[in-house]
C-alpha cells in the first residue's frame, strides 16, 4: 500500500485502472474487504467490471455476503450474464446456507441457458492423456485409482489431514459431502499418477478451473507423505508442491 500511495508522489507515475485493480485483489484475498470497497469508492476513473468481479471473488473466499451483494449491483447486465459470475453468487449463497437463493441462481442460469463448465483434470502416462472429472465413471482404471484414493484418505489422516467440507457447495449431509470432495478431478489425477510413474518421477496435472483449497491442501500433505514432486497448473497459476510446500505459499 506504500508502494501504490507514493507512485505519483515518489516516481511520478499516475495510477492506472490496473493498478487499483491490483491493489483491490490483493485486499480482497488478504480479507480486508472493506477497505478494497473504499478504495473502489475512492477511485478517479469508473470501476470496470474486472474491479467489481474480483471484489465479487473475494467476498466468496471470506464468506461475505453484504459486500458480494453491493458489488453484483454495481455490475454490468452484460457481466451479470455470463456463466463465471452466477457460479460465484451461487456459490456465495451457498456459504452462506441460502439454498433457496442458491436455488433462484440455477433457474435463472437455466432460463438463461448457462451452463456451469464440469471440473475436469488430465494427466499424461506414457504417451497417454487421461482426463478425469468427479463424476466419471468409465475410466478403465477406475478401480485402482479408487483403491489409491482410498489409502491415500488414510494415510493422510493418520497425520492430521481433515477434509474442509466448506469446498462442497451442494445441500447434502456430511458423508455425502465427504465422498464428493474425496473425488474431485485433480486427486483422482494425482493417485492415477502416483500409480502409474516411476518413483522420483513429478507427477504433472492439468485443471481447467481453479484448485479449491481442500484439493491444495490435500495435494501438498501428499508430495510429502509420498516424497514426490506434484505439479498442477490450474486456470490461474502453476503449482509446484514439494514436500508439504506449494510455490504459490497458499496464494492463489
Amino acid at each position: 500500500m506504500d508502494i501504490f500511495r507514493n507512485m505519483k508522489g515518489s516516481h511520478g507515475i499516475t495510477p492506472q485502472i490496473v493498478h487499483y485493480g491490483c491493489v483491490v485483489d490483493l485486499l480482497g484475498r488478504a480479507g480486508s474487504l472493506d477497505e478494497a470497497l473504499d478504495i473502489i469508492k475512492c477511485m478517479p476513473m469508473e470501476p470496470s467490471d474486472v474491479i467489481w468481479g474480483a471484489l465479487l471473488a473475494a467476498c466468496k473466499i471470506h464468506k461475505n455476503e453484504k459486500i458480494a451483494t453491493q458489488a453484483l449491483d454495481r455490475l454490468s447486465e452484460s457481466a451479470k450474464g455470463k456463466t463465471g459470475i452466477q457460479v460465484l453468487l451461487s456459490n456465495i449463497y451457498a456459504s452462506a446456507g441460502k439454498w433457496s437463493d442458491v436455488a433462484n441462481v440455477r433457474v435463472h442460469m437455466k432460463e438463461k441457458g448457462l451452463r456451469k463448465v464440469p471440473g475436469s483434470s488430465s494427466i499424461e502416462v506414457n504417451g497417454v492423456v487421461h482426463e478425469f472429472t468427479s463424476d466419471d465413471k468409465s475410466h478403465p482404471e477406475k478401480a485402482i485409482t479408487d483403491s489409491m484414493l482410498q489409502e491415500m484418505n488414510c494415510r493422510l489422516r493418520d497425520l492430521g489431514y481433515v477434509p474442509d467440507l466448506t469446498n462442497v457447495l451442494q445441500d447434502i449431509d456430511k458423508q455425502e459431502k465427504e465422498f464428493l470432495l474425496s473425488r474431485h478431478s485433480e486427486k483422482q489425477a494425482i493417485a492415477f499418477g502416483l500409480i502409474c510413474s516411476d518413483y522420483g518421477m513429478p507427477v504433472r496435472v492439468v485443471k481447467n478451473l481453479r484448485m479449491c483449497s481442500d484439493c491444495h491442501s490435500f495435494a501438498k500433505m501428499v508430495s510429502k507423505v509420498y516424497d514426490r514432486e506434484i505439479v498442477v497448473r490450474d486456470n490461474n497459476r502453476f503449482h509446484f508442491f514439494r514436500q508439504g510446500l506449494c510455490s504459490c505459499h497458499d496464494y492463489w
